[in-house]
């Protein structure tokens, strides 16, 4: 391909809207361009490298004997009614109407579909095990699209479901996948870790999620590098070993304490003299069945998605100040866990119940009440591990120190077991003739997100750095000069060459000058480059440079030239 002709929109500065090294990139490098929030076209640029990448994912995914299939990205609601899930996703679920009055959507994820096709198709054990997979569009109507195509509206994803007989079959359905998974990240050069993963709005009785290290990634995963343990933030759990607030903030029975305009722990534990570990702090949530209090470790964060676990609730958001008042009698900052007015549950961490001698808001303004007791004071409803895992907590299995990364999620895998095929009533006839429940599994891959993050994790100060089995082109030849009829005509050669070779291969014949050229052929992430110069003509020495490792070679003739990048893109 010509440079000239094809249609590489770079930008020379950073776009204002972007965040992330990636995100900047793909936008700079003329990948890909933002039609609306979260909504982006991939560029020539950007979908050669996609679908090269689809290409790894489906090998993969072939040899794990999965097969391939396309769903439809308009989706009858009624199918989403049927499984509950309509009200689950709530407005990330773009609902419209046809010219007759039906109800559809842009499908999030294609459990349902994928269930009643099979529930249509498969009747018989013999049939059975079966995967099937796509590589396809989704739509989610995120609030905060935001990083690119990390968290975009419009996404492409690489979804594979398994159908089963029975559990034992889901579990080799399972590891093939993961292996999948673990050969799919190795060659993408990727430092990966599966861990236990909570399962979401998927749902199912297990599942791992794959996690890219990153220290840009938003999302947070727990390791003992002792024992190798490892989970996400939202199901990591640690060693309750808490032996109590320390002596200096321990009271009186039930003492009040005067806190002139101190809210926050910070401020009344500065004001006291005190550490925030004599806390317990008491947050009010809202939730479609009514108002919930909580309370975790003044230095400790709430976990709410194990909130909503223990609580058995469906939605949580933090309680307007209005409410707050309402329930508590007092201001926002001073709210404790008695004499609550509307509250369903009161939810403690167990730290809290393990302990004694808390200080918490005293539900009075300018108050706070210390030698606060869990079952004397006030009734916990709940008492489970409702708290994040920090750093240097004692890991639940060996006890070893844990620590906490950011990491991006790549991949998630499910063990679905009948989830699906119960509510849809999926069914095939086992061997003895009985109508059973496919047993089934999902497995789910963020292409363009793998893109993006391969970008954000390889990128040098030059630019993009993709491995050579994602990047656009495998080789670019730069003429320095095309003026040069001497030049062109060796770059012109050793260009066709390549070409026939079966080498994808850009050759850089713009009327521009060799420093623009040279930095826009890194910029792009082309990961050899062949340049003709003058030296080319006048010493005939012929230069290769690899991005990755920014070295160079010299060649005195065009068959060495062409064994070696054969060579490095083997």
């Amino acid at each position: 391909m010509r440079y000239s002709s094809f249609f590489i929109p770079s930008l020379k500065e950073d776009p204002k809207e972007a965040v992330l090294k990636s995100h900047k990139l793909l936008l700079r490098a003329g990948y890909v361009r933002q039609l609306s929030g979260g909504i982006y076209t991939y560029l020539p640029l950007g979908l050669k490298s996609l679908r090269k990448l689809e290409e790894v994912i489906r090998k993969e995914m072939n040899i794990a004997g999965a097969v391939e299939l396309s769903m439809p990205f308009v989706q009858p609601l009624d199918i989403w009614r049927e499984s509950g899930r309509d009200e689950d996703y709530g407005k990330e679920l773009l609902r419209f109407k046809d010219r007759q009055d039906r109800d559809f959507c842009l499908a999030p994820t294609y459990e349902e579909v994928v269930t009643d096709l099979v529930k249509k198709n498969i009747k018989s054990y013999k049939e059975l095990p079966l995967t099937l997979y796509q590589i396809h569009l989704k739509f989610r109507d995120e609030m905060r699209p935001r990083f690119g195509l990390m968290r975009a509206k419009e996404f492409i994803m690489k979804d594979a479901y398994s159908f089963d007989t029975n559990e034992i079959g889901l579990d080799e359905s399972y590891k093939k996948m993961k292996h999948a998974y673990e050969n799919i990240f190795k060659k993408l050069g990727f430092d990966f870790k599966f861990i236990k993963a909570e399962a979401g709005e998927i749902g199912g009785n297990y599942s791992e999620e794959l996690m890219v290290f990153s220290e840009y990634g938003e999302d947070k995963i727990v390791i003992c590098e002792n024992c190798g343990y490892a989970a996400s933030i939202d199901e990591a759990s640690s060693v309750s070993d808490y032996k109590g607030p320390l002596e200096s903030c321990r009271q009186p029975r039930m003492t009040k304490l005067f806190t002139p305009d101190r809210k926050s722990v910070e401020a009344v534990g500065e004001y006291l003299k005190v550490d925030r570990t004599c806390f317990a702090k008491t947050l009010i949530y809202e939730t479609e069945s009514g108002f919930i209090a909580a309370l975790v470790r003044g230095d400790r964060e709430m976990n709410e998605r194990k909130l909503k676990k223990a609580a058995g609730v469906k939605n949580l958001f933090l309680a307007k100040e209005e409410d707050v008042e309402r329930i508590t009698g007092a201001p926002c900052g001073f709210a404790g866990p008695f004499n609550l007015k509307d509250i369903n549950i009161i939810a403690i961490d167990d730290e809290i119940n393990n302990s004694e001698y808390w200080i918490t808001g005293a539900n009075e303004k300018d108050a706070h009440m210390a030698n606060v007791k869990p079952g004397r004071d006030f009734t916990p409803d709940i008492v489970a591990d409702i708290r994040s895992v920090q750093a240097g907590d004692k890991c639940i299995k060996c006890s070893g120190t844990l620590t906490v990364k950011n990491a991006i999620e790549l991949g998630h895998i499910f063990k679905l077991g009948e989830k699906y095929s119960s509510i849809l009533n999926a069914k095939f006839l086992d061997e003895k003739g009985e109508s059973r429940f496919f047993v089934m599994g999902c497995y789910g891959i963020g292409v363009g997100r793998t893109l993006q993050t391969l970008i954000e994790v390889f990128s040098d100060d030059n630019g993009i750095n993709l491995p050579v089995s994602v990047s656009p082109f495998d080789i670019a030849v730069v003429n320095l000069n095309v003026n040069d009829e001497k030049i062109t005509s060796v770059a012109e050669k050793i260009y066709t060459d390549l070409t026939a070779m079966g080498i994808d291969a850009i050759y850089d014949d713009r009327k521009l000058s060799a420093g623009i050229k040279l930095k826009d052929i890194d910029l792009i992430g082309i990961p050899f480059k062949i340049v003709v110069g003058n030296r080319t003509i006048k010493d005939n020495i012929f230069e290769l440079s690899t991005k990755k490792n920014n070295t160079t070679e010299t060649f005195d003739n065009l068959d060495s030239l062409y064994k070696r990048a054969e060579e490095l893109l083997k």
